[in-house]
């Protein structure tokens, strides 16, 4: 393979990916995928936002949308019920008047702060060449 040549051998992408995709793939079995489901999630504008901050440490649910510029509530809601549906992260309740909720990554979530950081490097990488 030459420098130019961006051509991946079938090889790697077999032992990547596995034994590859039909020749013709229906939309259906990509839409039920659970990698670009996965993928889908991760792409939401906030989530990757909200995963980095809670990484940190756990964070109740208005320090989160005070360190969040430009989201509404609504959406700061909706995406921590997606990621705790996923077991991304845990909602622990706190007997407080009014109770307290205060957001953190499960083992789900810090398992897959492992493939995002790949990511970045990747990116980041990238960006340099």
């Amino acid at each position: 393979m030459s420098d130019g040549n961006t051509d991946v051998p079938r090889h790697i992408v077999s032992a990547a990916l596995g034994p590859g995709l039909p020749a013709k793939v229906p939309a259906g079995e990509y839409e039920d995928c659970p990698v670009t489901q996965a993928v889908q999630m991760l792409g939401d504008k906030w989530t990757l936002l909200i995963v980095m901050m809670l990484a940190e440490r756990p964070h109740r649910y208005n320090e989160l949308r005070r360190r969040v510029e430009g989201i509404s509530q609504r959406m700061l809601t909706r995406t921590l019920r997606v990621l705790e549906e996923e077991r991304i992260v845990t909602r622990t309740v706190f007997p407080t008047v009014p109770p307290g909720v205060e957001y953190g990554l499960s083992e789900r979530g810090r398992e897959l702060l492992v493939p995002l950081a790949g990511l970045a490097d990747w990116v980041i990488r990238g960006r340099a060449a």
